[in-house]
């Protein structure tokens, strides 16, 4: 199915928001007119201009394209509009958004990709992030291990999915586990399952979720965490492809795929004796690392963009940020990467008054700051945010 389909006749932002889908990896196509002979497969958008829409009688012959087009939802751009809002119509089959004056020309496009691409990530724009996204697609066609090093909330699980999706297994299970927020004792049995009675309270057998990847991806989030004793357990899973459930006295083969991640410097992590280097080389065949969001700064506003799509209730209800609160957002230096912001848009979206997101509603994690800032200024708010 086609993703997005564009009608460019009186719309002026068509061709930027069709160029950033294609970067983006997103089919999209276009046409100039619509025809009512026209016939085409089924599409998730189709994208118009209000001058568009008026020009086929409006909701009538929006919805005659819908049908022509097997298009799940039309949305209907209004360049014009003096102030931004956005409606629905049909149960939300037709979505009408009114850019406004409030919105420059470059947020209008990144808030009509976020609205559209459907990746569940964000549109960047930061040169190198591209190219570690193009890269990664490459990656994704050749069956090897991955090893996704980079610091805290920086996007390593979102890079680990991409690589599945785009990989020959996409149609398999993605099965992720986190190394560090399991007991070790309960870890092995969870990789590699257990027999039924193989230690008080297993009172059935299960399979683990090494075989729960079978024909998928198995993703080993922070691995740094795992202990020396399973590290060689699942070394040895690794290089035999099978393998021995707790309680069990038989191989079973699987065929999986292996990526790792880490926040740590995993060379500095075997040199200290608490990594198996050979282990690492075996997870590490293809490293890719991802980038602190204090070095992509151009990318903030995109993702803060996604975050304000992913979190609204209904897509009535998607906030905007205004210029203070961008320039607020690009001030900082994000020690919590990805994750900080996405906590940080969360609270914006609570403390908010109306659909306009502005700078006093950008509350930043780091307690320090806030106090420095409040006591410098005398920011009553902050103060009382503070409990001061």
């Amino acid at each position: 199915m086609q993703r997005v389909v564009i009608d460019k006749k009186s719309f002026d932002v068509a061709q930027a928001i069709q160029d950033m889908l294609l970067d983006h990896i997103v089919a999209v196509t276009e046409v100039e007119y619509f025809e009512s002979s026209q016939k085409r497969a089924g599409t998730d958008f189709f994208v118009m201009s209000h001058v568009r829409a008026s020009e086929l009688g409006g909701q009538s012959g929006v919805i005659e394209v819908a049908r022509q087009y097997g298009a799940r939802t039309v949305l209907i751009v209004d360049e014009q509009a003096p102030e931004y809002s956005v409606t629905t119509e049909l149960n939300g089959k037709i979505a009408c958004i009114a850019l406004g004056q409030q919105l420059d020309c470059e947020y209008a496009i990144l808030l009509l990709c976020a609205l559209l691409h459907g990746t569940r990530r964000a549109i960047v724009r930061d040169q190198n992030v591209k190219d570690l996204f193009k890269m990664s697609e490459r990656v994704a066609e050749a069956d090897v291990s991955v090893f996704i090093n980079g610091p805290t909330g920086s996007g390593k699980e979102v890079m680990a999915k991409y690589i599945h999706q785009r990989s020959r297994r996409s149609d398999g299970e993605f099965v992720a586990i986190n190394c560090a927020a399991i007991p070790e004792n309960m870890l092995e049995a969870m990789l590699f399952g257990h027999e039924k009675g193989a230690f008080t309270g297993a009172s059935t057998t299960n399979v683990g979720l090494i075989r729960a990847a079978e024909g998928g991806t198995l993703l080993l989030d922070e691995i740094s965490e795992m202990s020396m004793t399973l590290q060689a357990k699942l070394l040895r899973a690794i290089q035999e492809l099978a393998i021995t459930p707790v309680g069990g006295n038989r191989q079973i083969e699987v065929d999986i795929r292996i990526l790792a991640t880490s926040n740590r410097n995993m060379q500095a992590e075997c040199v200290a004796g608490r990594f198996r280097e050979d282990l690492f080389y075996r997870l590490n065949v293809f490293p890719v690392a991802t980038m602190p969001l204090s070095q992509r700064p151009q990318d903030i506003l995109p993702i803060a963009i996604e975050f304000l799509v992913r979190y609204a209730r209904d897509v009535s209800e998607i906030a905007y940020l205004a210029p203070s609160a961008i320039a607020a957002l690009e001030a900082y230096d994000w020690p919590g990467n990805i994750r900080e912001l996405e906590n940080i848009i969360q609270r914006a979206l609570v403390l908010k008054a109306g659909p306009c997101i502005t700078a006093d509603a950008i509350m930043i994690d780091q307690f320090s700051n806030i106090t420095t800032f409040a006591t410098a200024a005398g920011d009553p708010v902050a103060e009382q945010r503070l409990g001061l």
